[in-house]
């Protein structure tokens, strides 16, 4: 995206809000989201483009509060002042006619502070021209799918007490796979604001070395317990699920939290263990639906201990809690898991016997109160003997619990960590992604 289109989009922007700010009545409080984007997708199916374009999308969540009530309304946003301010003015007007038709809200929580912000990260991500040629340069000869998706996005937010902030990331994800003619698969992800190009061949040989390992005979494996190697995005996979019923303190409140039992302090996890938010890296804005600035770093699990929860205003406001700067939904956006021991050279070797796990699928909590987790292992994985890898295996269902696969039964984890990326698109582009190593456990248990 050009300087000049940026500016006129944080123009608009601004221009609104303060127009809204003349516009409300005195006993009016008001809150203003933007997300938007400029970005390029490529799909990428048998190593052929099938489907490529670029995307200017944006919208503006405008919701409306009064008398302990409140009401929302998106309306597109363009950049066009005046198309702009005419959807907004529109929006407006509706919301004061809906307000007075709604029950109040007791745990309603009003713009409040005057934090501002303004972040801009800057990236080098591919040409347009040269996204096609670059990524099937290496795998021309290959059964390659998936999907590339980079640009600029677009994040701010005001509102009625004068917090304003504006987020800017220009960043890129590619999402593949390297089939075999049996339907086995290598999956990998790529994703960062600078195109590495070495990086990115490194990824790819070794994708590829993985896809000849698959081309050996399938192993049968019997269902039990048995020592896992789980790859980065594997493990990202396993985290994921703190963010559905896990770290927010109002799934504690309320009795719906898998770490119910770590925070009563009935349990603990293994001490190898530490989770945090880290927004450091500048991935993901730092505010929230209402503006507020969550700290750089938020420690949540220091060495098996749980010692803080995802706390946004509303949940602070209900049970008497002091809020953190959480999202609405009190989930992970920048989460980070610190490494261990485990060096990538003594990977197979601490295995030496058991699986090597690269990716999961279709997890669920089986019995979220004792923190047991669902899924399926998924493409790239291995049975490994003596620390030599054999042959792939089956899908296997697993059925564990996260105390024990994160407590007693953490071998340990990796040295290195890798960045595993949202790649979601739905309605508009995701942000962010987790910091994780890989991990050994010990009598992992596969039900099917």
């Amino acid at each position: 995206m050009k300087i000049e289109e940026l500016s006129t989009l944080e123009f608009s922007f601004n221009q609104l809000v303060e127009t809204l700010l003349i516009k409300k009545s005195e006993d009016e409080e008001f809150t203003v989201r933007l997300s938007s984007e400029r970005s390029q997708f490529t799909r990428f199916n048998h190593a052929k483009v099938r489907q490529t374009g670029c995307v200017a999308d944006g919208w503006i969540e405008l919701t409306l509060m009064k008398d302990g009530r409140s009401s929302s309304r998106q309306f597109p946003f363009t950049g066009n002042w005046e198309r702009d301010w005419q959807l907004a003015y529109s929006g407006l007007q509706e919301l004061r006619d809906e307000l007075i038709l709604l029950p109040t809200d007791p745990y309603l929580v009003l713009p409040s502070g005057n934090n501002t912000s303004r972040e801009i990260h800057s990236g080098n991500l591919l040409p347009e021209e040269a996204v096609v040629t670059t990524v099937l340069g290496l795998v021309s000869e290959l059964d390659f799918t998936g999907i590339y998706a980079g640009g600029v996005v677009i994040k701010a937010y005001g509102d009625s007490s004068g917090q304003k902030h504006w987020f800017v990331t220009d960043s890129f994800t590619l999402d593949y796979s390297l089939f075999m003619t049996s339907g086995q698969a290598v999956k990998g992800t790529f994703a960062g604001s600078d195109w590495g190009k070495n990086a990115y061949i490194a990824k790819i040989n070794e994708a590829k070395k993985q896809l000849e390992l698959l081309s050996r005979p399938v192993k049968e494996l019997p269902r039990g317990k048995y020592k896992t190697y789980f790859a980065p995005a594997a493990v990202a996979d396993l985290l994921m699920m703190l963010s559905w019923g896990s770290v927010s303190e109002a799934d504690i409140q309320q009795g719906n939290s898998s770490l119910a039992a770590l925070w009563r302090q009935e349990k603990q996890l293994s001490p190898k263990f530490s989770l945090k938010e880290n927004f450091q890296r500048g991935l993901v804005p730092r505010f929230n639906e209402l503006g507020e600035i969550a700290a750089l770093e938020l420690p949540i699990i220091e060495k098996g201990c749980l010692v803080n929860t995802l706390v946004n205003s509303r949940t602070a406001k209900e049970y008497g809690k002091i809020a953190n700067g959480a999202n609405g939904s009190e989930a992970l956006r920048s989460p980070e898991v610190s490494p261990g021991n485990l060096g990538f050279e003594q990977i197979l070797l601490s295995l030496d016997t058991g699986l090597y796990v690269s990716n999961l699928h279709y997890l669920n909590w089986s019995d979220r109160q004792t923190g047991r987790i669902t899924g399926m292992t998924r493409y790239a994985c291995f049975w490994v003997e003596n620390g030599e890898i054999i042959a792939p295996i089956e899908n296997l269902r697993f059925d564990e619990s996260l105390y024990r696969f994160w407590g007693e039964n953490l071998i340990d984890l990796t040295t290195f960590q890798e960045f595993i990326p949202e790649v979601g698109t739905y309605e508009s582009r995701q942000l962010g992604g987790s910091l994780v190593p890989g991990m050994l456990v010990k009598d992992f248990t596969y039900t099917l």
